[in-house]
């Protein structure tokens, strides 16, 4: 095994299982978990908070958008978008990557979830203007 991720309802049953595994097996302690798949964890005596900043990141370098405007809302307000068949046609293998990234990053913001299902329609014939 590579690795073990384990959690309790308090700091004596954690500490009760690590000394247990200790033990059994050839095991080296490496402290609170500090990110797994991409998703950051923020770790306090009353809290667990996740996010994702490291890889909006990736995904930002990725895509060249490192520099892009940011706004407040996930879709601008007013925004309508057709199948634009006279659009500039655009990668399809790297819009199709740029769905998937932010699928993924749904999972901490559901928010993005209706612009990026939105958006996932046009993926068989993306426009510059999706």
């Amino acid at each position: 095994m590579d690795d073990l991720i384990f959690t309790g309802n308090g700091r004596v049953i954690c500490e009760e299982f690590k000394h247990s595994m200790q033990l059994e097996f050839d095991m080296t302690y490496l402290g609170k978990i500090g990110h797994i798949l991409g998703i950051e964890l923020i770790q306090n005596e009353a809290d667990i908070f996740i996010c994702q900043r490291r890889y909006v990141r990736e995904i930002l370098v990725r895509f060249n958008m490192l520099n892009s405007n940011p706004v407040r809302n996930p879709m601008v307000p007013g925004t309508i978008l057709s199948k634009d068949d006279a659009g500039i046609p655009v990668d399809t293998t790297k819009f199709k990557q740029a769905i998937g990234s932010l699928m993924y990053l749904t999972i901490t913001r559901p928010d993005l979830m209706f612009g990026v299902s939105l958006i996932s329609r046009y993926m068989a014939n993306p426009k510059k203007s999706h």
